[in-house]
């Protein structure tokens, strides 16, 4: 619930409740009836400001941050139920914090099945665990409740690997867990939808020894990791309907996404999402809610800060950890202080010594070990990429790129460009002349300059104006000839430069567009789909990258 307020039943108090990222529990029962009863939820006003300019120590209102103004979304402070209600009714025994791992031994191409978790149950109970695929039961047991809460674990199962788009195919299993009395009538099931891959992260070649691992090994097979940061599909996200996220993600299906980055400003996506991106190979980078804030980008380090923080992000991890489309967890989004260590100032990546971030990676050891923990992206000695410390071995995980240069600059950034992964890189397009004609209202669509506020009402980084009157040599005369501009040149910049990154692999381990979409109706934003869901012409220039084999992108780059 979204953020605070109470929960009342027949005019009686439940309980509180605060926080965007957890979910909420109450006991309804001493305050039922035994007829009609009124269940009534009471939303407080919302913190007044956590938005993008400020001091990341002193943000610990844990909700969404976008919602404040970002440079992809105005102030539209969001209040309500934004995920699922229910109503549960229990009877005695009932399971309880249901836990399933996979993973797959690559000596046999065999899945291992892990299942634990807890049961309020009576004597002669019984846990009854079933494996199965499109109704074929490929393997069902009883335990003792006793087993459940030590854990059980299956091998050698004849499983199909799970493989990211692209690589394979996506099969995927289900998982039944269902508690039973002693005459085997069932009071409680639980059922989990997973899949069978493996993952490792080796160094990338020719990366300094100290260096973290950025190349991604799925099945044994190295994986170019290419995709978007996937901002929320609207600024009022407590609307969006299954639809909704089925048509978008088969749209990055198509273009040829392999991984989906969830950026801390957000929140913790839908299992909507989740499911789909199980079903369609799209692999998901979730972060937990600590984001940059502009004028200071250093965590909070209080007790109570982290106490909140290790609590939501062990929820998250519990809700998502079966999804076999989620390769790793990130504490945060672009903390970091001045290189000399401070802690105001940019471009020094936080690492696992900040208190706050250590312990996030503590619980995901504790909850979620297979997989991979990062304390921040960017993340390693720089925050970005300067073309004067190349070949020096400083950039691991950095964020920014040329693509928002003249071609000649940036053809020189590309030739030195010593990366090992790039999770944010970006370049501004304008949305399509309909788009923008359609949300102007009473402002005037042209022109396309710092002194419209038409364009200038989130940020005046993304106009490109003086960008294209000096690749063209003159002002563009109408605002389709601008539009035409400024979607040709993203097409260019941002392709090559995924190209460029795609081409050193295994070098470079990966690329991410910042952003994939717009969240709201934007005049221009470095995205690859507008507010109405059109692809931009970079979106056709980067399919061609993306549905490219990495072999034959390395090929085409040699040759030239």
């Amino acid at each position: 619930m979204d953020y605070v307020g109470w929960v009342y039943v027949n005019c009686r108090e439940v309980g509180t409740f605060a926080g965007t990222h957890l979910p909420h529990e109450f006991d309804l029962t001493p305050y039922l009836q035994a007829e009609a009863n009124e269940l009534a939820i009471i939303f407080d006003l919302p913190p007044r400001w956590l938005g993008h300019f400020g001091h990341t120590s002193e943000m610990t209102e844990w909700k969404t941050r976008f919602n404040y103004t970002w440079d992809w979304c105005p102030r539209l402070v969001q209040t309500g139920i934004w995920d699922t209600i229910s109503l549960s009714a229990v009877a005695g025994s009932a399971l309880h914090d249901l836990r399933v791992d996979t993973d797959v031994d690559l000596t046999d191409g065999t899945g291992i099945l892990e299942l634990s978790g807890g049961a309020t149950s009576a004597s002669g109970d019984r846990v009854r665990v079933r494996l199965e695929r499109e109704g074929t039961i490929l393997r069902e047991e009883e335990y003792q409740p006793s087993a459940l809460a030590n854990g059980i674990t299956w091998s050698g199962l004849p499983v199909e690997m799970w493989w990211p788009n692209l690589e394979g195919e996506h099969p995927l299993y289900t998982v039944t867990c269902a508690l039973l009395d002693a005459d085997g009538r069932e009071h409680d099931r639980q059922t989990l939808r997973v899949g069978f891959k493996h993952v490792e992260w080796l160094p990338c070649e020719g990366a300094p020894p100290e260096a973290d691992p950025w190349l991604c090994v799925v099945n044994g097979r190295p994986i170019f990791l290419q995709g978007v940061n996937f901002a929320p599909l609207s600024a009022n996200y407590a609307d969006l309907t299954h639809a909704d996220y089925v048509q978008r993600l088969r749209q990055y299906r198509d273009l040829g996404v392999n991984l989906f980055r969830i950026n801390a400003c957000q929140f913790r996506e839908r299992a909507w999402f989740y499911d789909l991106c199980d079903e369609m190979g799209l692999m998901v980078w979730q972060e937990f809610p600590i984001t940059s804030s502009g004028l200071e980008n250093w965590p909070p380090e209080d007790a109570n800060s982290i106490k909140a923080m290790a609590e939501i992000a062990a929820s998250f991890i519990r809700l998502r950890r079966h999804h076999v489309s989620l390769l790793l967890w990130s504490g945060s989004n672009e903390q970091m202080g001045a290189m000399d260590g401070g802690k105001a100032g940019m471009g020094k990546p936080c690492d696992l010594s900040h208190p706050l971030l250590k312990r996030l990676g503590d619980v995901v050891q504790a909850l979620d070990p297979r997989r991979r923990y990062i304390p921040t992206s960017p993340l390693g000695p720089r925050a970005w990429f300067d073309v004067a410390d190349a070949g020096k071995g400083l950039h691991w995980d950095v964020h920014g790129g040329a693509a928002m240069m003249l071609l000649a600059d940036a053809e020189a950034q590309w030739a030195a460009d010593d990366a090992l992964f790039r999770a944010e890189v970006y370049c501004p397009g304008a949305s399509s002349v309909d788009v923008i004609e359609k949300y102007a209202g009473d402002f005037a669509t042209w022109p396309a300059t710092a002194d419209n506020p038409y364009w200038t009402r989130l940020t005046t980084w993304w106009l490109d104006w003086e960008r294209l009157v000096a690749i063209h040599g003159r002002e563009p005369l109408e605002l389709a000839e601008y539009v035409a501009w400024s979607q040709a040149n993203q097409a260019l910049m941002i392709s090559r430069e995924m190209q460029t990154c795609k081409a050193r692999f295994p070098r470079c381990g990966g690329v991410l567009m910042w952003s994939g979409h717009d969240t709201f109706p934007l005049t221009i934003n470095s995205s690859l789909i507008d507010f109405d869901g059109h692809l931009k012409a970079a979106a056709e220039a980067v399919r061609q990258v993306w549905r490219t084999p990495v072999t034959a992108v390395m090929g085409d780059e040699h040759d030239g």
